[in-house]
């Protein structure tokens, strides 16, 4: 196959990097994943002979999508062995994330934490499908299957994930409102305060990776979360601001200069019912750029 000129071939996947590396990260998790995946296809890329390519980004997506489920596969074997619950790695966003309402839901440390039950073609094709709106002729020959079974592997997947997503979708200033009161109650120690802000059935899922302190279980309960709140976080709210985070506010920790933590929260009528703190330093390392993401 000839290849088409290198500078060409550039402009083209340069154009498109943004939403390949999206691509990648939302059916990874991982944006260190997402990158080895975006070297991958460049160079698949640079030997393919861009006169017989109809439709260039589809045929990127198709490249990064076998290439993501390959790693996909590999990751879950890997997992086995992982320390305590395995989240997402955050990443700082740039303001229009969060402006695209259903683009901020799909990359959400909760949404990305949601989709690590789905199986890996699951996965691929509810990603490809309820993000990025590709018809099932493109993502059948991304996913080596035929239209018909993608649209049931479709169905299956936005029926395990609805089952599962929050029930009602909190605004902006509602979500602002409750991370601060939050943040206020965490600072001063005001137990009530704090267990006025947290859903009965709130659970806190901490990631250390065997590097940091952390839960080696989800915590399930308001009265679980508290306790272990005030064990663990002393002082660590003093030292917290608010950052966008996977197109959301998030509550970044730093102390003596290094980033220790990144906590996201899911708020439903008014509380906290999903907490998600990273602490793995390995996947912290890319908080001090903002990543650009698209559709």
């Amino acid at each position: 196959m000839k290849a088409a000129p290198k500078g060409r071939a550039t402009d083209v996947f340069v154009e498109h990097r943004n939403l390949l590396f999206t691509v990648a990260y939302e059916m990874l998790g991982s944006a260190a994943d997402a990158e080895d995946v975006l070297q991958e296809t460049w160079l698949r890329w640079v030997d393919v002979d861009l006169v017989e390519v109809r439709d260039a980004r589809a045929y990127l997506v198709r490249i990064t999508t076998r290439l993501a489920l390959n790693r996909m596969r590999g990751n879950a074997r890997r997992r086995e062995s992982y320390v305590g619950p395995w989240l997402p790695e955050p990443l700082l966003t740039t303001p229009d994330v969060a402006e695209d309402v259903e683009l901020a839901d799909s990359v959400s440390l909760a949404m990305l934490t949601l989709l690590e039950t789905l199986g890996p073609t699951e996965r691929a094709v509810f990603v490809l499908r309820e993000v990025f709106d590709f018809g099932y002729d493109e993502i059948a020959a991304a996913v080596d299957k035929t239209p018909a079974a993608v649209r049931q592997i479709a169905h299956r997947a936005r029926t395990h994930v609805a089952e599962r997503r929050p029930r009602a979708e909190a605004s902006q200033v509602e979500r602002d409102r409750v991370l601060e009161q939050f943040v206020r109650a965490t600072a001063t120690g005001d137990i009530q305060s704090l267990m006025d802000v947290l859903a009965p059935d709130v659970v806190l899922v901490t990631d250390g990776g065997g590097l940091k302190k952390a839960a080696l279980r989800p915590i399930l309960g308001a009265d679980k979360v508290v306790r272990f709140l005030a064990a663990v976080a002393e002082g660590l709210a003093a030292a917290a601001d608010v950052v966008v985070v996977n197109g959301a506010p998030a509550l970044r920790v730093v102390i003596d200069g290094e980033l220790d933590t990144i906590a996201s929260i899911v708020v439903e009528d008014g509380r906290v019912t999903g907490m998600y703190a990273v602490r793995n330093p390995h996947k912290l390392a890319r908080l001090d750029a903002v990543t650009a993401l698209s559709r």
